[in-house]
């Protein structure tokens, strides 16, 4: 096998990423100390209804009618229920039990603090719990799974660039917790296990039954390498990118890198209770499962939100179904917890194996927007949710990463089903392996975040996600539904989040927010290479790209805490309008889902000229819909807007699309 030549790739936003990714760094001159949080807020879990008064989730629906059809009604299912959160507080675990037992159903555990409840339940009973007033809503535990593109040649190994970082070596993210949701982590690795200053793996904990500290399948342990990989490991090669922070290893994924939902929300529930104790600041979650419902009722969407609501930043892999089985591209096809609006949602790029971003593409696998979880309303007709996703695309194809020394000779270890994937060394605590996808690009996010948090730890998450998008880089030819707001450009952002006021969260809208200020200078200099690198200077919101430069240099109501930065922008009748409450005057809405000319954003070709989708079939260039489903039910792309009403017709007549009005292949 032949192994590549190590090379350095820039910090900015270059790493690579599902299951491995350079050592990448920024650091500001003064380091902040980690700010100890305070205890989470409490939000309310359904802070949105779906207002169709259907409490079952409609693949569980699916699901009951087929069993009933075939005789199979007292076929058992696990199913997660949502409690009244005006109700549930005041009913014991005894009394949950009991309303269970008269369904024959069995109560497997409780998350007082998401208001959720995991129980067992014949498919025939499932139905008549509708009528209990505690229940707010009743989906599958759906399965999760990580999401890792396995390739089959290699090309370049990293080098850690943090130190040519001009004005940035010393941030690595110390003192930030990182939860890693995953496989688990095998610490054993050379690459991981602690050292002087580095605390590596802070805690285990394991929900799959596995040991704590194991990783049979091989994913989280090469996630985690990503993040906090010793820069003292073969000469700094493989270093992570906040190799100081503290990772809490979550297992919710089995040997075979599986698991279910109920398990990934009891995580999530747990980084939200301990947050305090571990300064847990970031989860990274390079898993997901296929969209059914809408976010607004999604249980991981609203355990996701929670975390968010109590102050921490969720990072979600956009998911791996960017193209079909014969190569054609996918539109829709993000997974959940994707589709939440106030997570990161994070897609791929290939760098090539090159040092200069000009290169860059968005990998052909990475899922692709718009967002399909939908609900139904009383006659059965589908309504999509149709939000822009992914946030932003990282380095995410062919990143070196560590092996778990715990998955050598398991059968559904990941290298015993790919054994060309191991790379260099063939000791175990040596031995490293490859690996491509979404997964890989989420941990480039979550460490870029991690040192954000620790050059100014008073930043919100909706501050760091916004930072994040408006100085990514746009890559040339791709649509913003495609790369969002662009490539991460971990310089930019760090330098943005250095540059706020550790009190900008107590301003009111408008205030001005940062001690300095330079957008068009040394700002957009990647001093590493020599190379400009152009900030797209906008902000992808549910519907449309707000952009100007207010977003940074002036305090948006749409930052503040339990705030979505999709708040600063409603839909009615088919018009965006801006809440002027929550963003400033100087903050445009532009004409949203773009080709991008690499620059800015908001410029580059319509993305509706020619473009039809109809039954599911992108018609421009024979691009399918995930699902298959007419779009017509409710979104218009005009002038390269998504908005909520009305038809998908280019430039809002049929035009050149109507000749293509056909039925999916």
């Amino acid at each position: 096998m032949n192994v590549a030549t190590p090379f350095k790739k820039t910090i900015t936003l270059a790493l690579t990423c599902l299951m491995l990714a350079p050592a990448l760094s920024l650091s500001v001159h003064a380091r902040a100390e980690a700010r100890q949080s305070a205890a989470p807020e409490q939000v309310s879990l359904k802070d949105e209804t779906p207002g169709n008064g259907r409490k079952i989730a409609p693949d569980l629906e699916e699901t009951i009618n087929a069993g009933t059809s075939k005789g199979k009604g007292q076929q058992v299912v696990r199913v997660i229920v949502q409690l009244n959160e005006k109700t549930a507080g005041n009913l014991s675990d005894s009394d949950m039990e009991n309303k269970l037992g008269r369904a024959n159903g069995k109560m497997k555990n409780r998350l007082h603090t998401l208001g959720i409840i995991v129980a067992d339940i014949p498919l025939s009973q499932i139905s008549a719990l509708q009528d209990d007033d505690d229940f707010a809503y009743i989906s599958p535990d759906r399965p999760v799974a990580s999401f890792g593109h396995v390739e089959t040649s290699i090309t370049a190994a990293q080098e850690d660039a943090r130190s040519e970082v001009t004005g940035f070596t010393s941030l690595n993210g110390t003192g930030v917790g990182i939860a890693v949701l995953d496989s688990g982590i095998d610490d054993t690795h050379n690459l991981i296990k602690a050292s002087a200053g580095r605390p590596a793996v802070a805690y285990h904990k394991t929900y799959t039954g596995i040991a704590a500290n194991r990783d049979y399948f091989g994913h989280g342990t090469h996630v985690a390498s990503l993040l906090a990989g010793n820069p003292g490991f073969k000469s700094d090669y493989y270093g992570g990118i906040a190799y100081e922070s503290k990772i809490i290893s979550l297992g919710v994924l089995d040997g075979a890198g599986k698991g279910v939902a109920s398990n990934v929300i009891a995580a999530l529930d747990w980084c939200i209770a301990n947050k305090a104790t571990y300064n847990i600041r970031v989860i990274n979650m390079s898993l997901g499962t296929p969209a059914k419902d809408s976010y607004k009722v999604d249980p991981l969407c609203l355990a996701a939100r929670r975390a968010y609501n109590a102050g921490i930043v969720v990072v979600v892999a956009a998911g791996n179904l960017g193209k079909t089985s014969l190569g054609q591209k996918v539109y829709g096809g993000i997974d959940s917890p994707g589709i939440e609006p106030s997570v990161i949602t994070v897609g791929a790029t290939n760098t090539f194996g090159t040092d200069t971003r000009t290169d860059d593409k968005i990998t052909s696998y990475s899922s692709r927007g718009p967002t399909r979880g939908y609900t139904k309303d009383a006659s059965g007709i589908k309504h999509f949710d149709n939000l822009i996703k992914p946030d932003l695309v990282a380095p995410g194809n062919k990143l070196i990463g560590a092996m778990s020394p715990s998955s050598a000779g398991k059968l559904t270890a990941l290298v015993t089903l790919y054994p060309s994937l191991k790379i260099g060394s063939t000791t175990s605590t040596d031995q490293m392996m490859y690996l491509s996808g979404t997964s890989m690009s989420t941990p480039i996010v979550s460490g870029v975040a991690a040192m954000m948090i620790e050059a100014n730890p008073s930043l919100t998450p909706g501050l760091v996600k916004a930072i994040l998008m408006y100085t990514a880089q746009p890559l040339k030819g791709f649509n913003t539904l495609e790369q969002g707001a662009g490539e991460v450009n971990a310089e930019g952002a760090v330098r943005i989040a250095s540059w706020v006021k550790t009190n900008a969260s107590t301003f009111s809208n408008g205030t001005a927010m940062l001690n300095t200020w330079d957008e068009t200078g040394q700002a957009n200099y990647l001093h590493t290479l020599n190379e400009r690198v152009d900030w797209g200077r906008g902000i992808v919101t549910n519907y449309c790209i707000l952009s100007g430069s207010d977003l940074m240099t002036k305090w948006q109501g749409m930052y503040s805490q339990s705030r979505l930065l999709a708040d600063a922008t409603s839909v009615s009748n088919g018009v965006i309008s801006k809440n002027v409450s929550l963003v400033t005057s100087g903050v445009s809405n532009s004409t949203g889902v773009l080709t991008t000319t690499g620059v800015l954003l908001s410029d580059g070709t319509l993305f509706t000229t020619g473009v039809l989708l109809s039954d599911g079939v992108l018609l421009a260039d024979g691009v399918l819909l995930s699902d298959g489903v007419l779009i017509s039910d409710g979104v218009l792309i005009s002038d390269g807007v998504l908005i909520s009403d009305g038809v998908l017709i280019s430039d809002s007549t049929l035009g050149e699309g109507s000749k293509y009005m056909q039925s999916a292949p």
